[in-house]
């Protein structure tokens, strides 16, 4: 026999209310806005009814979820956001045009030169102020500056500030190690 709906409903708000910081904790610790954790917790809720519904004593299932099992639920929807956010990137990404897209590849000694310039750039990196660092590898990775003062939690201009400090650094760095850059025309 099915749980009535009423006592399904009121299981769940129990459990979600009880591990709600826990849930948000999992958002935050993912980097994610308080509006996408708002949409995890949201998920959260989705997944327990879902998996509980058409139960025996779904009720009594949802009110006796051990943390363990809420906190697997809540960082799998986490990462489902990360991942649908990504997705979203990828289909974003405007087509080569033929000509470009049939350029030959590169050799291996073109290999081997950008994998060595990119541990420089790594270790350079690692050697600016650790406040400066995580903007810096996010803008890097292709993040746009807004992204990345949402997902730190900053304000536009601690965002502005780090990340443009952290790239003068980061140059400063690349060219005392003898790391030097053509300008294009």
């Amino acid at each position: 026999m099915r749980s009535p709906p009423d006592e399904l409903s009121a299981a769940l708000e129990t459990v979600v209310t009880k591990f709600a910081g826990m849930v948000r904790r999992v958002g935050w610790r993912h980097r994610l806005s308080d509006a996408d954790v708002d949409e995890v917790m949201q998920e959260v809720r989705v997944r327990l009814w879902r998996a509980h519904q058409d139960t025996d004593g779904g009720s009594e299932q949802i009110a006796n979820a051990p943390a363990s099992y809420v906190y697997r639920t809540a960082l799998s929807a986490a990462l489902d956001l990360l991942r649908r956010r990504r997705a979203r990137r990828t289909d974003q990404m405007v087509e080569l045009d033929n000509e470009v897209a049939q350029a030959p590849t590169p050799g291996p000694e073109a290999e081997l030169a950008a994998n060595e310039l990119a541990g420089q750039v790594t270790r350079a990196i690692d050697m600016i102020p650790s406040s400066r660092r995580a903007v810096v590898r996010m803008y890097l990775a292709g993040y746009p500056r807004d992204e990345i003062t949402a997902l730190m939690g900053w304000t536009d201009a601690k965002t502005r500030n780090l990340l443009y400090r952290g790239l003068a650094d980061l140059r400063e760095r690349l060219l005392e190690m003898g790391i030097v850059w053509e300008a294009t025309t």
